[in-house]
């Protein structure tokens, strides 16, 4: 089979290319090396937002189009994305009143906002929003960004990819790749070899690697690696809120209500000058991030309060900037396409937030080399299990599950929307689902991720197709990856 696109990487952006495409008709194979979003793409902060940062850089362009998409994903995936106000304390000596002010006030209109609430500014005295502050934060800002469930939404982008007939294949690493009779052919690590008219290299950390090992081609542009860790502690403070905490080095760190129990902090911004592959937080990093909350809470924050931590590497476009933290968070292509040779077109950085609209613009730079297919479609359209109203659907699943405890009825609807009903079925009891693995992680469940979402081992399970990693016990998730391994 010759197909009309290979995709190589299953991060955000080969999986939203994926999805775009196959639903133009175009016919796609998509290889990862790994598992899907086991790179960048789960290491993320967990936010759909503008980048309210990305001012002070006179990023208008990127941020213009992240506040636009910010509403569309909202309502294309009500499950996995839900609005998240943040504070913002005002700090002495750092951006003025006013400069908070503009740019908030900007961030309001840069594009139309329909679901979420203004910026507004507020006294923290007497108010629960400033409760875990120090009691020298007297005012600050409120505005609304999203929240996301980062790995489920590049997993739906490959499900609902897949339902449009595309082939997306885990464990399966590009070796090489030559053009041949206008054709691209690629050779797996297993010897499969695929033949396509166009070749998407949407490695991410590894794209500059696929360039110049595996499809030997000239580029000039380059990636910047950047490590960005986070921590996650014992819950810090009451409430559904986030901070955004300033810096003296003029950064940004967030705390994240994070899972029910738990505070989310984070990131960092290293520069790593390493190959790409796995990285843990540093000491350092560690240290950081914890000077960072304890400067503005009240309550001091340990080593001993940290449960879980987090890294991945960012691959952003190198445009030549010294400070890790002000490189560009905009994406840019470099397509190679010699006369009458199939093209490939290579992406460097992005953001899970513009992920969708990077597809739309991919597609538009390879539409000369490919056969004539439709128009952009996803604008308008759900991700699988977005098809509701998250509140309604919630209450009617409890309702018709009343076996359910609401910690798991809450988090089955989260993760899988309306598709949830495909293990459910006709369950009277947890019993009818099979053993529990701990977190309401049920056999049926887990032969639904492996028959349909390409999970191969526990962590798959545990800390991409959900986070019940921070749920379970060592125990627990032994007998899972004996479970799944049988």
């Amino acid at each position: 089979m010759i197909y009309d696109l290979l995709i190589v990487g299953g991060g955000i952006n080969g999986c939203a290319i994926a999805r775009d495409a196959a639903g133009r008709g175009l016919s796609v194979r998509l290889v990862e090396q790994n598992d899907l979003a086991s790179g960048t793409s789960s290491a993320s902060t967990k936010l759909i937002h503008g980048g309210l940062r990305y001012l002070e850089l006179y990023e208008f362009r990127l941020v213009h189009e992240a506040l636009a998409e910010r509403e569309l994903l909202l309502a294309a995936a009500p499950h996995i994305i839900w609005p998240l106000k943040f504070v913002l304390p005002h700090e002495k000596g750092l951006r003025p009143v006013w400069m908070l002010r503009l740019g908030l006030f900007l961030y309001d209109h840069l594009a139309r906002r329909k679901r979420l609430e203004g910026s507004h500014m507020v006294s923290l005295k007497g108010n629960a929003l400033g409760a875990p502050l120090r009691e020298t934060y007297n005012v600050g800002f409120t505005y609304a960004d999203c929240w996301v469930e980062d790995s489920r939404l590049v997993v739906l982008n490959a499900l609902d990819a897949k339902e449009r007939g595309a082939t997306i294949t885990v464990g399966a690493r590009l070796t090489q790749a030559v053009r041949r009779d206008n054709l691209w052919i690629a050779t797996l690590a297993d010897g499969e070899e695929i033949s396509a008219r166009a070749l998407v290299n949407a490695a991410g950390p590894w794209v500059s690697q696929v360039i110049e090992e595996a499809l030997h081609v000239r580029s000039r542009k380059h990636v910047r690696l950047v490590k960005g860790s986070h921590l996650v502690t014992r819950q810090l403070y009451d409430g559904e809120h986030a901070y955004i905490l300033q810096n003296p080095d003029g950064r940004i760190v967030f705390a994240i209500p994070y899972e029910r129990a738990f505070t989310l902090i984070g990131t960092t911004d290293v520069v790593h000058d390493a190959a790409p592959g796995e990285v843990a937080i540093s000491d350092a990093e560690t240290d950081y991030l914890l000077d960072s909350v304890n400067h503005f809470l009240r309550a001091a924050v340990s080593r001993g309060d940290i449960v879980w931590s987090y890294a991945g590497l960012r691959p952003l476009y190198d445009d030549g900037s010294l400070k890790a933290s002000v490189v560009t968070r905009d994406y840019a292509f470099d397509l190679d396409a010699p006369d009458d040779a199939a093209p490939a077109l290579s992406i460097f950085g992005g953001k899970i937030t513009t992920a969708r609209r990077l597809a739309e613009h991919a597609l538009d730079d390879l539409r000369a080399y490919l056969p004539a297919h439709g128009e952009p479609w996803t604008a308008g359209a759900v991700v699988p299990g977005g098809d509701m109203e998250f509140d309604a659907f919630l209450a009617g699943l409890k309702r018709e599950k009343p076996f359910l405890e609401n910690d798991v009825a809450l988090r089955l609807a989260r993760a899988y929307g309306t598709r949830v009903y495909r293990f459910l079925k006709d369950a009277a009891s947890m019993a009818d689902l099979g053993r529990d693995f701990g977190g309401g992680l049920t056999e049926a469940e887990i032969r639904y991720l492996v028959e349909n979402e390409w999970a191969r081992t526990a962590d798959d399970v545990l800390w991409r197709r959900s986070k019940l990693g921070l749920h379970t016990s060592a125990a627990q998730q032994e007998s899972l990856r004996k479970f799944i391994r049988a």
